[in-house]
């Protein structure tokens, strides 16, 4: 008889965690477990792409209004749910404020930890061997899920997201293991969380490869400029990602007489922002907004540098991707860059500072030996991480 794993998380919209998820279901071995995937909403350009042999549940109405906006909940009639995350929002501005945070990750934490009593469970009459929760929070796993084991997934640099400290520690303690994607994602985790040492482990995130060069292929109406350097950067529009600095960098490399354009392929509430940007340094001819796009593959075989300019990552799977797709990267010096790439090698590490990152960008736009060196590299290793499903494996095997 197969044993049985579940995988839960939010939905399936273009993003780094999605992406690392489809490699997990591609690579897992269906032929010897029966996976089901419960997604909280089946929303998302990348649920066409889930493999047919993966189990999708049917959405349970609870779980779909976590992230719709509270009228929305009313009118469904979740009555319950609507005032526990109204409760949850309250608690979670009084705690910011008292901590003066101003990029704070409570107010999600705090939206599952009020409304998870009023949840149904999760394929109540099925006993899982393992029990996988992708996406924090993590609460529903733990408390609407049964199952052997269970694992946490950690995809964020901790050293620099604003959480309740105590609330997430009883999160995380329920769970067998906390898997994490990288070793510089482990130790800034560690620092905030050290009692849980013994629970972690090392999964680096899988890469769906097959997907991501058949996806490549499609045909785009966009096409670059030839005349030009196109760099492309790819991520929500949000703080992290460093959009916002985007327009100032360009200019600089600009006014250093290398012809660039700096094409941004993503959403987010920061847009207004980065036009905004844009706008200041006259960049409304070299720094291109492309919006959302289901495909950005395409996008990534076209441009002739990768640029990651982000101020915090886990490790970032839209940088992999590029690798994957042979081309140069360059990323910002954030906390655990030195986990992302080689510098040097298979990619640079830029200052994070605008002046620093403008200056070393345009040292190696110009540097032709360089960046056939980087490609060269690329082209020579596995980015997909396959063999990293062994430790999941290795994890049920030794299940009783």
């Amino acid at each position: 008889m197969k044993k049985r794993i579940l995988i839960v998380s939010h939905a399936m919209e273009i993003g780094g965690a999605e992406s690392a998820l489809l490699g997990i279901l591609e690579n897992i071995d269906t032929e010897i477990y029966q996976v089901d995937l419960f997604l909280m909403r089946h929303e998302g350009e990348l649920l066409k792409f889930i493999p047919r042999n993966i189990n999708l549940l049917p959405e349970i109405p609870e779980y779909t209004v976590l992230a719709r906006p509270i009228k929305d909940v009313i009118k469904e009639r979740h009555f319950l749910l609507a005032v526990a995350r109204l409760y949850a929002k309250y608690k979670a501005k009084v705690f910011d404020k008292k901590k003066k945070y101003t990029e704070s990750g409570v107010a999600i934490e705090y939206s599952h930890k009020y409304t998870k009593r009023f949840m149904p469970a999760i394929q109540p009459d099925v006993q899982y061997d393992m029990a996988i929760s992708f996406l924090t929070p993590h609460y529903f796993v733990t408390e609407k899920v049964q199952a052997k084991q269970k694992i946490a997934w950690i995809h964020t640099d901790y050293s620099v997201v604003q959480v309740d400290t105590e609330s997430e520690l009883a999160m995380w303690k329920p769970y067998d293991y906390i898997a994490s994607i990288s070793d510089d994602v482990t130790h800034s985790f560690l620092k905030t969380f050290p009692s849980l040492k013994k629970k972690m482990i090392l999964i680096e995130n899988i890469l769906p490869k097959t997907l991501i060069e058949k996806q490549a292929e499609e045909l785009v109406q966009k096409k670059f400029d030839t005349q030009t350097i196109n760099l492309l950067s790819i991520g929500r529009f949000a703080t992290q990602k460093n959009f916002d600095n985007v327009p100032d960098i360009c200019k600089r490399i600009l006014e250093k007489g290398i012809n660039v354009k700096w094409y941004l392929i993503g959403y987010g509430g920061d847009e207004t922002l980065i036009r905004k940007k844009i706008d200041e340094a006259g960049m409304q001819n070299r720094v291109i907004i492309l919006g959302k796009k289901e495909n950005p593959y395409p996008y990534i075989k076209m441009c002739d540098i990768y640029v990651q300019p982000s101020r915090y990552e886990g490790k970032c799977v839209a940088v992999r991707e590029a690798q994957m797709l042979g081309k140069p990267v360059i990323i910002t010096n954030y906390a655990t860059s030195g986990s992302q790439l080689e510098d040097g090698v298979d990619g640079i590490i830029v200052p994070m500072d605008n002046k620093g990152c403008a200056d070393k960008m345009a040292e190696v736009l110009i540097n032709t030996t360089l960046k056939k060196k980087i490609v060269e590299n690329v082209r020579q290793r596995d980015y997909t991480n396959a063999k990293e499903i062994e430790k999941i494996n290795r994890l049920i095997k030794g299940i009783q």
